[in-house]
């Protein structure tokens, strides 16, 4: 498999954190977003919308990082990262799509890039734009996540909801959004990065990070 990443987009992030947990390795390349490259034509072959991730596996290539991230789950079913119940896979996605369709795309780096160059928005402007939608998402999550128990966002083994929180508690972090409202949140954070998968797949630690 090839994994066409950038080591701060937390969609990739998202993917890279699937991948160590199914104990799945990937060759990484790097597709730097602050430089255009997404915009390059060759990788515009490979990914017309120029976003980052891009999954390759075989013959087959793969787009947005929550199909990308169920294709490696229905592919390499162990461990799960949904629940076996209905009910329960509805309520992990639900946390799951709050960050990855109502918080991220918002805050992503061509929107950031569009505040900055095109509607003329300073630095101060930008990160108050960016924390707020973090801040209104994470108010939602965090009461929902209060309606579980254990360790993780469901239970006690990390899943799809983790895989999607973990990368955007990193990105409140780049604004410096207090946290100290989101004490469930913090919990499932603190916890999941003491699991190897999670660790290993942070922005700092991987090849491309500057």
């Amino acid at each position: 498999m090839i994994l066409y990443d950038y080591f701060r987009s937390s969609a990739a992030y998202r993917v890279r954190i699937a991948l160590h947990l199914k104990g799945l390795s990937a060759e990484q390349r790097s597709v730097h977003l602050r430089k255009g490259e997404q915009r390059a034509a060759g990788y515009l072959g490979v990914n017309p919308q120029g976003l980052v991730p891009t999954l390759l596996d075989g013959d087959l290539t793969l787009t947005q990082s929550l199909a990308i991230i169920e294709y490696l789950d229905e592919t390499h079913p162990s461990p799960p990262l949904l629940p076996s119940k209905p009910a329960e896979r509805a309520w992990v996605r639900s946390i799951a799509q709050s960050i990855a369709c109502d918080i991220h795309p918002i805050d992503n780096t061509r929107v950031m890039q569009y505040l900055e160059h095109s509607l003329g928005l300073d630095e101060a402007k930008r990160n108050d734009w960016y924390a707020h939608w973090i801040r209104l998402g994470f108010e939602a999550i965090e009461k929902r996540l209060c309606e579980r128990s254990g360790k993780f966002a469901f239970g006690d083994t990390p899943g799809l909801a983790d895989i999607c929180i973990v990368p955007q508690v990193a990105n409140a972090g780049r604004v410096k959004l207090p946290m100290d409202p989101y004490p469930r949140i913090r919990a499932v954070n603190a916890a999941c990065l003491a699991h190897p998968a999670f660790d290993a797949a942070q922005p700092s630690k991987q090849p491309d990070a500057e």
